[in-house]
């Protein structure tokens, strides 16, 4: 095992402030998020430009050069369903502090974003559905196969494609949370990395109860072996979480000091 890596989330076109910023070119939105993210002790940052059909090309390039230039080429998630938009990002990323990730393909329509990693030696998150919530662990198995078998095809590192088991919504999917757990547990069991939208556990719930329930998933995952989470790395309580857990794993060396690390 590792540390935990974190994905920081809030660079993402869903909130209006980026969104505003980004069909703008403002920088200054963008930076203070970036900023926020990475004091927080976020390990990658995720770039969300959504569908970004018309001018999604530029727009990555545009943002991948604004936070990597001013934050020392901080290591990023490129995140976007338009694969070219992708594709241009990684033309101008600079991997000096860590491999760019390519979020993300699956084992349907978007299986061609592993090709576009192995060429660009970048990570890629695999996705473990072919579209929509896949059924259960056999399907979700038989899409990792699937991806895995894609990524050996195009000469992959099995260490650069990280498994999402999709983490799903706990209000009406409350009877899959463990279904999902023993698949991070299978996964690691057989020396996979591991990823996923962890805020997605908690959507739909009151804001006070969002970290308390973040907190706890992310906890249970990582004793399942998960590797890696998209987070807010500003919710305190989580990344207090995350440090500790490390900690009892043996991944981080303990000191009184550790939380401030």
């Amino acid at each position: 095992m590792a540390r935990f890596v974190t994905i920081g989330e809030r660079i993402h076109c869903i909130s209006p402030t980026i969104r505003e910023a980004m069909a703008n070119r403002d920088p200054a939105p963008i930076l203070k998020r970036a900023k926020e993210q990475i004091d927080a002790g976020a390990t990658y940052l995720d770039v969300n430009i959504g569908p970004a059909e018309n001018g999604g090309e530029e727009l990555m390039k545009w943002a991948v050069q604004l936070i990597q230039d001013n934050f020392d080429n901080h290591p990023l998630c490129l995140d976007t369903a338009n694969s070219k938009a992708i594709e241009a990002g990684l033309s101008v990323y600079n991997p000096v502090r860590g491999k760019a990730i390519v979020n993300s393909a699956d084992a349907g329509d978007r299986i061609g974003n592993i090709d576009l990693a192995a060429d660009n030696g970048a990570i890629c998150f695999a996705l473990c559905s072919k579209a929509g919530v896949p059924s259960d662990n056999d399907e979700r198995m038989a899409c990792c196969q699937e991806l895995l078998e894609r990524g050996m095809e195009k000469g992959m590192d099995p260490e650069d494609l990280w498994f999402d088991p999709l983490f799903l919504v706990i209000k009406g999917m409350q009877d899959k949370q463990m279904e999902v757990l023993e698949f991070i547990k299978m996964c690691s069991d057989m020396g996979f990395k591991t990823t996923g939208g962890l805020s997605n556990v908690s959507n739909g719930m009151p804001k006070l109860i969002r970290p308390i329930i973040d907190s706890a998933t992310v906890a249970m995952a990582m004793m399942n072996g998960l590797t890696s989470a998209i987070v807010n790395p500003c919710d305190l309580r989580l990344m207090e979480t995350i440090k500790s857990c490390d900690v009892i794993r043996g991944e981080t060396l303990y000191a009184d000091s550790y939380l401030e690390l």
